[in-house]
Parts: structure tokens; sequence; C-alpha cells
């Protein structure tokens, strides 16, 4: 559009409130003040809607939700199932032995093994046991989440059509595999608003990990707000330095100094709103505000020395470290505590083409404890029930092997047909496997869930109708599950 006949349509506030009057501004006025009281828009959302939340849209939740906020561990760059949840033990006397064509079927191949003259068959050298009242398979690798399978729903059929880790991670995080889109934290904050007014809504951590080999990039696109208001993207918490990119006041400069500078920006800020009504400019004028708060409230979250030896000790050693996931898991607690609607934290180093051997086992030193940890953190504190938990990666593993091919050793390649997820609390049932893969773990034979539908299956547990959250864009009501309707994996909800 031509921007002179674009600025002649926009209507301003001032333009507005000269038009309308004295009492429409007053009506303004009020409705402000109520939505910041959660009175607004009354009879809009359903009883069981989390009370004390502000900004969100009007009429959400679309019904009560059974999860307040989620917390998302994401194990970036695809752990894999034959070794930690998917036990085949009919492989071990397929060792070495070709995949069978019928299994594979012709699908799409990495180019990391398109090339390889056979595909062998790498049976897990790691021993599996039931757990639980549920008897849920779980590997000697994960002996700590072991403990907790009577809380989890394990669904062993996600899968997904990208084969590659940025565009499959993208596309778990953000409904597309073509970067720009908002991500799942990023709906949420824009649909249900926040709950803490000195926290962002959506905050993210990228902690450290242990395997030596390459890890996968990841970019702050997978925490972006996209096409949405920049408000609901991701924080970051960094894990040295201010928890926060330029929290602190500057050298020779005070709180006060700082307020009143701010005060002066936003005045600014607030002429250019009235001139050409971006909503960008508001945007911007809440983050400096958040950013003010969060001088206070960001130092209190981060400092653990009021948590008591007992939970300490339960995130095991490296929660001493900062930047650890253990570390981070708590951090994760914390935040929950303080309602902050959802927490993603970003563990890399899940991408083992071989060396699987000594690679896997120290990934899972990292996160299994700290994993045990958190939910029951949680649980402990009455959270659990109204926090939801997510475990997984972006594609799971070949049962083929990349490489070369030992009875201790072996690589696995990609593989999107069938990979583990699993989530825990609001509102998910306990002790539950979901969906079957055949016996090479290679393909669902029993109850497939797309990407998609992981996702509408957590908004449905905010209390979203994935298919009724949009947002004009490009001409089309875009969504975070895509244009063709998507359904929540109804059989794991409670």
């Amino acid at each position: 559009m031509d921007p002179i006949r674009e600025h002649v349509q926009v209507e301003t506030r001032r333009s507005f409130f000269g038009r309308a009057g004295v009492m429409s501004l007053g009506a303004v006025a009020l409705a402000e003040l109520l939505a910041r009281e959660g009175l607004a828009f009354p009879g809009a959302s359903p009883s069981g809607a989390p009370s004390g939340a502000t900004g969100g849209l009007p009429g959400l939740p679309h019904f009560a939700p059974t999860a307040k906020r989620a917390i998302y561990l994401h194990m970036n760059g695809g752990p894999s199932q034959h070794d930690l949840f998917d036990y085949k033990p009919k492989m071990d006397a397929m060792y070495d032995k070709d995949l069978p064509e019928s299994i594979r079927n012709g699908q799409r191949l990495t180019t990391m093994t398109s090339g390889q003259a056979r595909f062998p068959i790498a049976p897990t050298k790691y021993k599996f046991a039931r757990h639980g009242q549920s008897g849920m398979w779980v590997s000697e690798l994960l002996p700590w989440t072991a403990k907790i399978v009577d809380e989890i729903a394990l669904i062993q059929t996600t899968w997904t059509e990208a084969i590659n880790h940025d565009p499959a991670v993208t596309y778990i995080c953000t409904g597309n595999q073509i970067p720009g889109r908002p991500s799942l934290g990023a709906w949420l904050s824009y649909g249900l608003g926040t709950m803490n007014q000195d926290l962002p809504s959506f905050v993210v951590m990228t902690p450290s990990w242990s395997s030596k080999a390459s890890p996968q990039a990841i970019y702050n696109r997978l925490w972006s707000a996209g096409f949405l208001p920049s408000k609901h993207q991701g924080v970051a918490l960094r894990a040295s330095g201010d928890p926060v990119l330029f929290l602190s006041n500057p050298s020779g400069v005070d709180a006060s100094v700082r307020r009143r500078s701010l005060d002066a920006i936003n005045r600014l800020n607030q002429r250019e709103y009235d001139s050409f009504a971006d909503p960008e400019t508001q945007a911007r004028i809440a983050q400096y505000e958040m950013a003010f708060r969060m001088q206070t409230s960001v130092p209190d979250l981060t400092d653990i020395s009021d948590e008591p030896k007992h939970v300490l000790d339960m995130y095991g050693p490296d929660v001493h470290k900062p930047g650890t996931f253990a570390r981070s898991a708590l951090l994760a607690r914390r935040l929950a505590e303080r309602d902050v609607r959802f927490v993603q934290l970003f563990h890399r180093g899940w991408d083992q083409h071989g060396n699987m051997a000594n690679e896997l086992p120290v990934q899972c030193r990292d996160v299994d404890q700290a994993t045990y940890a958190l939910i029951t953190d949680l649980k402990q504190r009455g959270l659990l029930d109204d926090t939801l938990v997510i475990w997984g990666g972006e594609f799971g593993r070949t049962i083929y092997c990349q490489g070369a091919l030992s009875r201790d050793n072996y690589g696995r390649d990609h593989h999107p047909k069938c990979f583990p997820m699993w989530m825990a609390g609001g509102g998910v049932k306990k002790g539950v496997v979901h969906g079957e893969t055949d016996e090479f773990g290679y393909n669902v034979v029993k109850d497939p869930v797309h990407i998609h539908d992981v996702n509408a299956t957590i908004l449905h547990c905010m209390g979203i109708d994935n298919n009724r959250l949009s947002f004009k864009f490009q001409g089309q009501d875009a969504r975070l599950t895509g244009f063709v309707e998507q359904h929540p994996v109804r059989a794991i909800l409670a």
C-alpha cells in the first residue's frame, strides 16, 4: 500500500477520542482498569479460568483449562527412542542384518545415510525394564525418569514431515518449517495474557550439555513472536552476567535516573503512537516498563539461596552450577511458582550419528535426575495439577546404523516417522502409553500423533481450541497448528 494513503486511513487515538467525546474516553479508561483487575468482559471466560490474568484476547480461554502454565523440556537433536523408551527386544536377533525394504518402503533418507551400501540393524546395547504400577518400559539410561512413569503419559508415535534439524525444530516450535512464524509460547502469551506483571509471560533457557559432538545450532526465532506483537516473544535467561541482557543500570545511573529516563522515552513513544497508531509502539512502551520491573524480579528469581538443602539435593549436584540443565529446571519451578505462563528449556547435544555409547549416556545424565526432581518438586508444592510438563525432541533416530557398527557402539540417523514424547501434570492421564510402532520401531502401526496434534493438546490443556486461535496474516487466518483442522490427543487427556 502507498504509505501516504496508509497514513490517511489509519485512525489514531487522538482522532478517535476527538470524535468520540469524553464519555467514550471514560469508557475506555474504565475498561483498562477492569482488565487490570481481571474483571473485564464478564462471562467471556468460563468457570475455572485462571484468575488475575491481564492482557490476552476477549473470550479466552475457550473453556475451563486444566493447566494454568506449561514447562517444555526440548531435547534438541533427536533423542533415540530405541535406546530410551521404545523397547524392541526382537531386534537383538536382527543384529547387523539389513533393514527390510518392505519396512523402509522407499521412505525419505537424509544425505548422511542415503549413500550407504546397506542399512544394518543396530539393536540397543542398553537394558530395559518395566517400572511403576503402569509397567512402562524404560531404559537403564533414565533411572530417575523411571521413578515418575506413573505421572506421565508417553506418546510413542509422534511423527513429523521434517527430516533435518533446523526445519524440524522450527516446525515443532512454530507450526511451520519456514522461519518467521510465532512460537508456541508467543501464541499462549498472545491468547491468554500474563499472570505476573513483574516477569515475562514466556521465558526461555538454553542450558549447557555434556556431549562432545558438535551440537545443532538453535536460534532465537524458536521463541520469536513472529507476526504477533513483539511483547509476546520469549525472554532468554542467561547463565552468566546479567540474567537478561542490559538488565543492570549502567555505571553512574541509579534507579531514579533510570525511571526519569524511561518516563521521558515513554512520552516520546506515546506521541509517536498518537500520530501513527502503530501497535508496535505500544509494545515498546510495555517492554520498557517490564524491563524496569525485572530489575527487581529477576535477581530475586535467580537467587536460589533460599532453597532448602533437601530440594537442591533432589535436583543433583549440577544444580549448584549456573547454566546447567539442573539449575535451569529449578529455575523453571521457581518461574512456575511465580505464575509465568510458559517456560521452555532447549538442551542441545542429542544428535548421535555415531559414538552412541559415549554420547547418549552423558546427555541422559544431564537431564534425568533434574527432570525427575522438577516433576516431584511441582507435585510436592501442589503445582503439578495445574502445570503441564512436556518432554521430547524434534524427531527420533533410525533402527539401522549410521557408520561403523559393533555390539558395543553404533550411530543412528534422523528418523521423523515415529518418536517418543511425554507429558505430565495439568490435564493428562497418568502412567499411560499411547500408540504403537512396528517391531523395528520404524513405522507407526497404531494411533499416530502428528506434531500439530501435540501442540493442539498443549493448547487444549491451557483452555484453547487450537482451531479458533488465529491471527490474520498475509490474507490468511494463521494458526499454530496449520490451516487443516487438528485435534488434541484425547486418549491421553484425563
